[in-house]
């Protein structure tokens, strides 16, 4: 080993980084899969994806979902959005829309939104990622929002397909 001190700072960072994504511990009730069960899901097709997307209400079925995805990454560093994935700094996605607010299983919700009482569709979501302090002051989610009003409307489409809130038309 030439520079162990290089070593030693270069493990450091990536444990630094590697908690920094760490999922939330398991509660006694989340029965999240192991990641090799989650990886065995089947990918749904492009085709069906855009058959998804086309089924959506206006105007998330004319949504970029390249850009949805592009924009979301900005969130991945705390929600997943896999059926069963694990909660992280943030709730798993998976189901999102029609659930209510604040009652995703084994996430520690803050008291504004286990009390906010309204149930996910596009509208409260392009709120939340617009300014989730202003939409609820209280809870404890720290993203600053995303101003611009066609990248939350390609966020929304894209979490609509990928959390299974948009079912593929197959005729």
């Amino acid at each position: 080993m030439r520079n162990p001190t290089a070593l030693l700072a270069a493990v450091g960072l990536a444990a630094l980084l590697i908690g920094c994504s760490k999922p939330a511990a398991k509660t006694e009730n989340a029965e999240a899969p192991e990641a090799s069960e989650a990886a065995e899901v089947q990918e749904v097709s492009q085709d069906d994806k855009l058959k998804m997307l086309a089924s959506l209400p206006a105007p998330y079925n004319a949504a970029d979902m390249e850009n949805g995805k592009r924009k979301f990454a900005l969130c991945r560093s705390c929600h997943t959005l896999a059926e069963g994935g694990p909660n992280m700094t943030g709730p798993n996605l998976y189901g999102i829309f029609g659930h209510k607010a604040g009652t995703h299983e084994g996430y520690a919700y803050s008291d504004a939104l286990k009390a906010a009482g309204y149930v996910w569709d596009g509208a409260n979501l392009d709120q939340w990622i617009a300014d989730p302090k202003t939409m609820l002051p209280g809870n404890k989610m720290t993203f600053l929002g995303i101003k611009d009003a066609k990248d939350r409307s390609d966020i929304i489409a894209y979490l609509m397909v990928e959390t299974g809130a948009a079912k593929p038309d197959n005729d």
